[in-house]
């Protein structure tokens, strides 16, 4: 088509006046008849380039698509372009009988120039059927990235679609996607008998996205006050569970964040309604997991919040690419901990080997990209099979705002050169660390690689150092990475005259992610915080003072983990110190001026800032679940039962018991302690505890010598805190 009447169309249609990068060239493809393969970073207008060609096209284009959310946005949006209803439809399990009689009709007569649907519904033998009468355009695939078993939202039945075009019509398919490496990639082309495509790969540099990684510490209360510093500013926060987002969402609404949830979980009009307010800006925040977020073509999302850690560098890839697509401010945060690692390996459990293994290693990619000191644009575009010189990053990224001390690393280069060279390049970098650094684990014994003599040559660091050298050697191109054996280690040509050669190497130090906190909530402990050790020390004597005043143990008044939280909250209020762990109203208006008074001297006095606390009180379903426990406590329901009713072990229900005491809510559990203990013993273990120092439960059972169990004395000091403190 000559390129002015392209231009034409695209005015007509679109109402643009110029095609964005290379979309005029992947349309002249389309249009002449061939294969086409585009991969684009996310807002770089994919979409564009198979809607323009199907409406200059004779016939019906087919488009593939994963979501159904996804297929209604993209046929409202096109028949925003055109008076006649019927230009586009989708075909899903979502449509009646009645309604998929009347989409085959239009396209029968010719009036229908896109039809979306689920790969799910081509596999009907109704639906080939259909479609084999009619004339087919092109076939166009989008998020191709589900095909291919590499990619990050592998879906089996997209592998079967090119079985399927071929019984339709042997017309020309445009595979497109947001995020492939070259292994996914050349994946695609192959399950889609397309390796003769024309390819069109646009840069995966999103240059206005500013990337960091913070240590998960406190994470949710650093949500919030991130998100209060951004205004009215709209923003997406992905977390893995519905669980998280219901909390989540929950507490902004709390703390005066206009939030919804989103997740599969809830009912389709559910969904589209808070997706529709979020695109309307009728709420600020959406609070979601990754069933959020494709296709959705909102321009000023302005950050991206991680709470936890993606399961792979293309998921956060395409999460990241919702931020900035106008061109404008786009921040990415990601709460990194280890935990959230350990988590994401246990989901991988039970699924088959081959998936384990591609499993663990996007998420050991996902790992190494948090952990890495290089420039973090530069670590994801080399990701992705792209050179990037760090310098033109402008400091868009943590690791360039704030870069960390280098040393000279080249000796350390050579010896992890030379021990993936020695077990001849068939091994994966943690069996090359521990090999560095002399540990035996059970991969080095089999092999007895213990016996080498490059054995332990690196011993005087730990495998944590060894890990960020072949990081960074694999950023600068001296090892490359074997994919198709799930992560081994192959020495580059660059490597091998390195070997020969070695010149200078600045090794960039690491990030120290130990001591997060995962899923901590909002009070914690010192974990992390400033903690005011000389405020620690008043407050144990006041404590003490208290004690002696009224003859009960110190502990009855405020445990140690609630003095701690003090040290970092400093409350000046009665309001405020119902926000501290373990301390509930009750607690608070008995016990709790003193410390106040004490704090807010303190603070006047050395002229403290005080962390612009949030007002977080426990979340509503928690507390209804608490007046659950305490209505069926009142009912002398057994605690085992109560367990049961709502999933939980005995010891769980302990304690949640425990925790209702200590925040100053009187329980009585004595229905349940009278059939496990008799009298005598029961004013044992109450005399124990009204004399002793500490609530410690070890240092009850020993003195004891072992009498009573654990839960026998944890039973009893329920009882004694509930009676004494409430």
């Amino acid at each position: 088509m000559v390129q002015e009447n392209l231009k034409e169309a695209l005015r007509k249609f679109f109402g643009f006046d110029q095609f964005k990068g290379k979309q005029e060239d992947i349309i002249n493809n389309v249009l002449s008849g061939k294969n086409t393969f585009v991969i684009m970073p996310t807002g770089g207008g994919k979409s564009l380039c198979y809607q323009l060609p199907a409406l200059l096209s004779g016939g019906t284009a087919i488009v593939v698509s994963p979501l159904i959310a996804l297929m209604k946005n993209q046929v409202d949006a096109i028949r925003q372009i055109s008076d006649n209803e019927s230009i586009a439809h989708f075909l899903n399990s979502s449509l009646s009988k009645a309604e998929i009689n009347g989409v085959k009709s239009d396209i029968s007569d010719g009036r229908t120039k896109l039809l979306y649907v689920a790969p799910e519904s081509l596999t009907k033998k109704e639906y080939i059927d259909f479609l084999t009468q009619v004339d087919i355009s092109f076939f166009a695939i989008d998020e191709a990235h589900c095909i291919s078993e590499w990619g990050h939202d592998f879906r089996p039945e997209y592998r079967r679609l090119r079985e399927i075009f071929e019984k339709i019509s042997n017309v020309p398919i445009i595979a497109l996607t947001a995020t492939a490496t070259p292994k996914v990639q050349f994946d695609i082309q192959k399950n889609l008998n397309m390796l003769d495509a024309t390819v069109f790969k646009s840069s995966f540099n999103r240059d206005n996205l500013y990337y960091e990684i913070r240590p998960k510490r406190e994470v949710e209360k650093e949500i919030i006050k991130y998100i209060k510093n951004k205004g009215d500013k709209s923003g997406i926060v992905y977390c893995l569970s519905r669980k998280k987002v219901e909390e989540l969402a929950q507490l902004l609404n709390i703390n005066g964040i206009n939030a919804l949830p989103y997740h599969a979980g809830l009912d389709a009009g559910t969904r589209a309604k808070h997706q529709d307010m979020f695109l309307m800006e009728e709420v600020n925040v959406i609070v979601a997991t990754i069933a959020f977020g494709m296709g959705i073509d909102k321009p000023d999302v302005r950050f991206v919040i991680h709470h936890d850690i993606p399961k792979s560098v293309e998921s956060y890839y395409q999460e990241t690419g919702r931020a900035g697509r106008d061109g404008g401010e786009g921040e990415c945060v990601v709460f990194y901990s280890y935990k959230d690692i350990e988590k994401l390996e246990k989901f991988l459990q039970g699924k088959p080997v081959a998936e384990q293994e591609i499993g663990k290693q996007l998420l050991n990619e996902m790992v190494s990209y948090s952990e890495t000191s290089v420039c973090r644009r530069k670590y994801i575009l080399h990701y992705f099979g792209e050179e990037f010189d760090e310098t033109d990053c402008n400091n868009m990224c943590d690791n360039c705002r704030h870069p960390r001390e280098k040393t000279e690393g080249k000796e350390a280069v050579v010896m992890v050169l030379k021990a993936i060279e020695a077990l001849q390049e068939m091994q994966k970098a943690k069996h090359i660390c521990a090999f560095i650094a002399g540990n035996v684990i059970a991969e080095i014994k089999s092999y007895r690689h213990d016996q080498h003599e490059l054995f332990g040559s690196g011993k005087d660091r730990d495998e944590n150092f060894w890990n960020a050298v072949i990081r960074q050697c694999l950023v600068s191109g001296l090892i490359t990475k074997d994919i198709e054996s799930y992560g081994v280690l192959k020495i580059s040509q660059k490597g091998l005259d390195f070997i020969q050669h070695p010149s200078s190497f600045q090794l960039i130090k690491e990030h120290d992610f130990s001591g997060t906190d995962d899923d901590s909530g909002i009070v914690t402990n010192a974990k992390g915080g400033a903690f005011d050790e000389a405020l620690y020390e008043q407050l144990i004597q006041l404590r003490k003072q208290i004690s002696k005043q009224r003859n009960i143990p110190p502990f009855v008044i405020f445990q140690e983990p609630s003095l701690r939280d003090m040290c970092l909250q400093y409350p000046i209020t009665l309001d405020e110190l119902t926000n501290i762990q373990g301390v509930g109203t009750g607690k608070a208006s008995r016990y709790g001026r003193p410390f106040t008074e004490l704090i807010k001297q303190y603070v006047e006095e050395n002229e403290i800032d005080r962390p612009q606390d949030m007002v977080v009180k426990s979340l509503v379903n928690k507390s209804g679940l608490k007046v659950q426990l305490i209505q069926n406590i009142d009912r002398k329901l057994p605690l085992e039962d109560i367990g049961k009713a709502q999933s939980k072990s005995l010891d769980d229900v302990i304690e949640e018991i425990e925790a209702i005491v200590s925040s100053g809510t009187r329980v009585n559990i004595n229905y349940y302690i009278d059939d496990i203990l008799d009298a005598e013993n029961q004013e044992e273990i109450y005399d124990y505890f009204r004399e002793a120092e500490t609530d410690d439960l070890i240092t009850a059972y020993h003195e004891f010598d072992g009498d009573y169990t654990e839960e026998e004395l944890r039973l009893m000091r329920i009882k004694f805190m509930s009676e004494m403190a409430n």
